[in-house]
């Protein structure tokens, strides 16, 4: 058997490491290629704000589990006494007894593999196969394998690889700029963005592909007027506009949903609904959306509670509730009378805006014989109470 070893932090796995790793398979003819994610590298600390070591081996799984032939192996994460390379080699030899060890390496890497621990043992029960970017690295990997032939008798494999130039390092600083999206495999950066590692924030782009695949294609427009609306909100009022965007993009992902789906996602959060009212159908899109928000997508808490509270308000609204409920009422695709001038006022006064849409929603839901629910008359009164100390009026319920 041919067996390929690919180390490394992956700290965050991305294409250029899968690419290289498929290439390698190809060319060496690899019956397996094992994929090793580093526990603790002893030849330098990991940067801040790495994840956990579980973490980065469940990237590696996102990243390589899909690639026949390649298998994760969790013996640097799982057991600390592998910290170098030449013990988790002899592990791997065991395992499989008789096979031909290729290890995997960089240019750069494979230039101080003599200075490796125990390098002698190590390069006698494996043949290096370094991935070349160009040139000057094909003359350089030629001088030092000559090298290691002459101290080791070792034979080093040359693997011609089409090089991506991206690095792990660059990519944790692209992530917090809403970048680096197309440099990791889609399910690698789902994950990502789930659990928000690296400071990673969604790319706009991706976040919006993801959440209009999630709505009936009639609702796009609506979600996308919001977006807009939102943001221009923000700038108005000072709210943050990153998080405008985000809940303005998410605000509706189960919208298109049944009762049934959404009570299931609730229940998932640790959320049961008893006693459910006809009239209180629409308004589990809200919970249940914010709650997708959290799981799927990694959003704060003051995003979650825009998108939470966009259909009914709540007493003590927050600016950023506010921008998202007036953003989704008065968005360019909405043409329902009194439409223009709550535009004019939501640049206007927020607070007054606010209290002239709830009002305008409460008026249309008793013209269709709803019930509106008593959250909006909350926040009617605490709006009225910011507005008019004193002007509560309770007897409109």
């Amino acid at each position: 058997m041919k067996i390929g070893i690919f180390g490394g932090t992956f700290n965050p796995p991305h294409i250029g490491h899968l690419q290289s790793a498929k290439t390698a398979a190809k060319q060496l003819g690899l019956d397996r290629l094992l994929i090793v994610p580093a526990g603790a590298p002893p030849h330098k600390p990991l940067p801040e704000g790495t994840p956990s070591a579980d973490v980065r081996l469940s990237l590696v799984h996102a990243t390589f589990d899909d690639v026949r032939g390649a298998a994760v192996s969790d013996i640097e994460i799982k057991d600390s006494k592998f910290k170098y390379t030449v013990d988790t080699v002899k592990a791997i030899k065991k395992e499989y007894n008789g096979a031909r060890m290729f290890l995997l390496v960089g240019a750069d890497m494979f230039l101080s593999l003599g200075t490796w621990k125990d390098s002698e043992s190590l390069l006698k029960s494996v043949t290096p196969a370094v991935f070349s970017r160009n040139a000057d690295d094909n003359r350089n990997i030629s001088v030092y394998s000559d090298e290691l032939q002459e101290l080791f008798g070792t034979r080093t494999e040359i693997i011609e690889n089409d090089v991506l130039d991206i690095s792990s390092s660059q990519l944790r600083r692209l992530l917090p700029q809403r970048e680096g999206v197309r440099y990791i495999t889609d399910t690698t950066y789902s994950y990502i963005i789930k659990g928000r590692l690296y400071g990673a924030k969604p790319d706009w782009a991706w976040l919006r592909g993801k959440a209009y695949a999630m709505l009936d294609p009639k609702r796009v427009p609506h979600v996308a007027g919001c977006e807009s609306e939102a943001v221009k909100l923000a700038e108005r009022w000072g709210a943050d506009v990153d998080d405008a965007r985000e809940a303005g993009i998410l605000h509706d992902i189960t919208k298109k949903l049944d009762t049934a789906e959404h009570i299931g996602i609730l229940a998932q959060n640790g959320i049961y609904i008893k006693n459910l009212q006809n009239s209180e159908e629409k308004l589990l899109h809200p919970k249940s959306g914010a709650a997708l928000a959290r799981t799927v997508f990694g959003v704060s808490d003051e995003v979650s509670n825009a998108i939470m509270w966009h259909t009914t308000g709540r007493r003590g609204m927050s600016l950023l509730e506010k921008v998202i409920y007036l953003a989704d009422y008065i968005e360019p695709e909405r043409d329902i009378p009194g439409i223009d001038e709550l535009r004019k006022e939501a640049y206007a006064d927020i607070d007054k805006a606010m209290i002239m849409g709830m009002e305008m929603s409460v008026d249309d839901m008793r013209s269709r014989g709803i019930i509106p629910n008593t959250t909006t008359f909350d926040a009617l009164d605490d709006l009225r109470e910011r507005t008019a100390p004193g002007a509560i009026i309770r007897e409109s319920r």
